[in-house]
């Protein structure tokens, strides 16, 4: 953005990368039914660096509480059960040549109340995440009528263009927290 110049889509896109950010935390908590986005963020340690699971593994979903991982190269098993039973996500893998399969067990009451918090944390922090943006954008409009670039009623005008666009994504992390909490405890 050039100095002097305020642009809402910057801002409406800083948060709505927030919310993209929010709701790929929300595909790796695992409620109780196999998806593949679950092992997204498992780095596997293969031919000396970590790489992501996708990499050296084909995932997929072949029934509602099992997840297949078939590893393309037999020397990198270990590396991937390793991988995934050190990923804290709670998975035993069941190993048949360069097949994995993962068996998802069901979620138990204290389960289900501990993924509701962490889903509750990471709301809150996208939430912060918006705010910031918020805050960034309050100031720069701040500064541009202080520098003279704009007149007080367009700050006026695009603060509360700012506000509108920082409710709306509040309210949509709301929505996607309570979509979660419902997926959750249905189960």
């Amino acid at each position: 953005m050039a100095a002097g110049t305020f642009d809402i889509n910057e801002f409406d896109q800083r948060m709505r990368a927030s919310i993209e950010a929010l709701k790929r935390e929300f595909s790796g908590l695992r409620t109780g039914r196999a998806s593949a986005h679950l092992l997204d963020p498992i780095q596997v340690t293969v031919y000396g660096s970590k790489m992501p699971l996708n990499q050296v593994a084909t995932v997929s979903v072949p029934e509602s509480r099992t997840i297949s991982v078939q590893v393309w190269d037999k020397t990198n098993v270990g590396a991937v059960e390793r991988a995934i039973r050190e990923s804290n996500l709670g998975l035993n893998p069941v190993i048949d040549g360069t097949l994995l399969r993962l068996p998802i067990p069901a979620l138990t009451a204290e389960r289900r109340t501990e993924l509701t918090k962490i889903a509750h944390k990471y709301a809150e922090q996208t939430r912060v995440a918006i705010r910031n943006v918020r805050r960034d954008g309050m100031e720069l409009l701040k500064k541009l009528e202080k520098d003279a670039h704009m007149s007080q009623d367009e700050h006026k005008k695009n603060s509360s263009k700012v506000q509108e666009l920082t409710d709306a994504f509040i309210k949509e992390v709301e929505t996607t927290l309570h979509a979660k909490e419902a997926e959750i405890q249905k189960v």
